[in-house]
């Protein structure tokens, strides 16, 4: 009897033993799987910080490299601008003595030769005239014999600034542009809807993507073509109905200096007349003399460039009209303003026997001055005001 009850006291304590012993296989297997994992992790790591440290090592040494050939790059860059000094000083040198040569040589081949040369450009110089004739249609016979009068239409703006109509279009609107730089346009229906006391709120306001500088800038067949500001000569062809730019061009020798003294803001004065788009300018290499070029409005290409006899000095403004550049001049302190150079393209006008034409009863100055070929009226901006001119005109000689 007590060896049975031995027996029921052994077998619970046994199978108590033998799970102790299982479960503690069972953690000691899992702390080895977590041992070697960790191990494995710590390899990994300090392989990982080893290649950080060769890879910082090897962009050290790259970047010495790099400097050191910069350096040697720099000393090149010296040696090679040296070279070229010293190589324009001898093409300097050179340009001298053959200038020298050719002063002191007297050979009468090459007289004929200049001779020769002379003629040619003459003839060159007649075929030229023809077909410049041909292009403007030579259907241009007036030219300004007076202004009769003026008419002081409003006075609003600042003292520089630009107005006009559209002669390319029937319409009546009227186009307001203050100041010499900005970016908006005001468009009135009529000539009445701009003299209100409250015009700028009956004005429809057009915004340019890019400012304008100056103020000779102008509006033709729904477009405004104007220089625009910060850049040496860019013209911008911009669709006022649209609101976008069509297209631009870089007017060759222009911007450097004034169109006008009196106007120093005005690089470059867009004008219109009976044959289309012109731009006045001046430049460095004519001595300040103006130069005009014919543009053709729709492709934006520069036709043909004259180099005029009418200096810039003193002048306020310039307008042309029946392919005639009409150039005005004033005195700086501002007075009466009268043109005194006209030069004709075409050679139609014998500029020795026009007088001195004044604009009548008024002193100041102007901004700028617009011919309207529709109506044959001088568009004019003096001191803030909007100014037209009514002109007498005659048949050319």
């Amino acid at each position: 009897m007590v060896v049975l009850q031995l027996r029921f006291l052994l077998v619970p304590l046994l199978a108590s033993i033998m799970g102790a012993a299982q479960y503690m296989m069972q953690d000691a297997a899992l702390m080895n799987y977590i041992d070697r994992r960790l191990l494995s992790l710590e390899k990994r790591l300090e392989k990982c910080n080893q290649d950080i440290l060769d890879y910082v090592e090897e962009f050290r040494d790259f970047s010495k490299m790099v400097l050191s050939r910069l350096a040697g790059l720099n000393n090149y860059k010296a040696e090679v601008k040296s070279e070229v000094e010293n190589l324009l000083t001898r093409i300097e040198r050179a340009q001298r003595d053959i200038d020298y040569f050719g002063s002191v040589t007297d050979s009468h081949t090459c007289i004929e030769v200049h001779e020769d040369l002379v003629k040619q450009q003459l003839f060159e110089e007649e075929q030229e005239k023809k077909k410049l004739k041909l292009m403007l249609n030579a259907s241009c016979h007036h030219m300004i014999a007076g202004i009769k009068s003026l008419k002081i239409v409003k006075k609003t703006g600042d003292k520089h600034g630009s107005w006009m109509k559209d002669p390319g279009k029937k319409h009546t609107k009227i186009y307001l542009l203050n100041g010499s730089v900005n970016n908006v346009i005001l468009e009135f229906a009529n000539i009445m809807t701009f003299t209100e006391s409250n015009h700028t709120l009956r004005a429809r306001r057009v915004t340019l993507p890019f400012p304008w500088e100056g103020t000779g800038h102008i509006i033709y067949q729904g477009f405004l073509f104007y220089h625009r500001y910060g850049s040496l000569n860019e013209i911008i062809k911009f669709n006022i109905q649209k609101r976008n730019i069509t297209d631009q061009m870089l007017l060759p020798g222009a911007g450097r200096i004034p169109a006008y003294q009196l106007s120093p803001s005005t690089k470059i004065d867009l004008a219109i007349d009976e044959q289309g788009l012109w731009a006045i300018h001046a430049e460095p290499d004519t001595g300040g003399n103006i130069v005009i070029t014919k543009i053709n409005h729709i492709t934006m290409a520069v036709e043909h460039t004259w180099d005029t006899s009418c200096s810039s000095k003193d002048a306020e403004a310039a307008f042309m009209a029946c392919n005639t550049l009409y150039v005005v001049y004033n005195s700086p302190s501002g007075g009466t303003s009268r043109i005194r150079c006209i030069y004709d393209i075409l050679d139609a006008v014998n500029t020795q026997e026009i007088p001195v034409l004044h604009f009548p009863k008024r002193q100041g100055s102007h901004s700028t001055i617009h011919y309207n070929p529709k109506e044959m009226q001088l568009f004019a901006w003096g001191d803030g005001s909007q100014i037209i001119y009514k002109l007498h005109t005659k048949q050319k000689v």
